[in-house]
């Protein structure tokens, strides 16, 4: 379970831009170089969260975190897969707030731009 979170939290951090780079981060991590989880269990897996609504690539990390760890491994994973760009957002979002009008800010926020 130790090593579980300490996956979800680096795919997590690292999981940036869209949908299609984070199910490719959790095939590569999950099927690939761990073998936690057969190709065929993800493909499934896969399938079954596009069949429904809202964001796959998340409920393919709880639904993986379920199967590996039952309750608390979807909650963990879940959690961890939001919680880094969420804290990322806040961030950014705070500095801005705060110091939006300096020179050295907007130039960092013109390059993430």
């Amino acid at each position: 379970f130790r090593e579980g979170v300490k996956l979800w939290a680096k795919i997590g951090l690292l999981s940036f831009g869209g949908p299609a780079g984070q199910i490719a981060l959790m095939h590569r991590e999950l099927v690939e170089e761990r073998r936690w989880i057969g190709e065929q269990r993800f493909l499934h897996a896969l399938n079954y969260c596009m069949m429904l609504p809202g964001p796959e690539a998340q409920q393919l990390a709880i639904y993986i975190g379920w199967l590996l760890h039952r309750t608390i491994g979807g909650l963990v994973a879940g959690i961890l897969f939001v919680a880094p760009g969420a804290l990322v957002m806040l961030t950014l979002s705070i500095l801005y707030a705060l110091y939006g009008d300096a020179p050295l800010v907007e130039a960092l926020f013109f390059g993430v731009k």
